[in-house]
């Protein structure tokens, strides 16, 4: 049996250490990883816009971090899904379905923190919707 980690990435301090505690567990377990960015659009007429200006560079190191993952000798790919504000846990928990995901691991805050306060935590969302466990990881404090 093969076990595959389905990680949500969104570029945040939070998200970066969520990557770590996966990256453990692979490693432990010998498990392959899906690194699942969800790009959040603001609904409009035509081209839906990104949320976030930083696009593009979120998924360019979203890459980077899948490649240095392979050069370590973990399976890995990557996923990115794209919703309209508040639909990053179904798309997490979607891909971890699709995928026979064993595990999810997030951070409690990523890079969407107004969302959040307006619409719920994706990862207490995701705590409701995922079929397998849920790893959450805390973000660093601010000492």
């Amino acid at each position: 049996m093969s076990s595959k980690i389905v990680v949500g990435i969104d570029g945040s301090p939070g998200s970066d250490r969520a990557l770590e505690a996966a990256i453990d567990v692979a490693k432990r377990y010998d498990a392959s990883m899906v690194l699942c960015h969800v790009v959040e659009r603001i609904a409009a007429k035509g081209d839906m816009a990104p949320l976030h200006a930083d696009e593009p560079e979120v998924k360019a190191a979203v890459e980077k971090q899948a490649a240095d993952l392979r050069d370590q000798g973990i399976d890995t790919e990557v996923r990115s899904e794209s919703v309209v504000l508040g639909g990053p846990a179904r798309s997490l928990a979607d891909v971890a379905g699709e995928t026979g995901a064993d595990l999810i691991v997030v951070g409690t805050r990523g890079h969407s923190a107004l969302a959040g306060v307006i619409l719920g935590s994706v990862t207490q969302k995701l705590l409701h919707l995922a079929t397998c466990p849920v790893l959450c990881v805390p973000s660093p404090r601010d000492n």
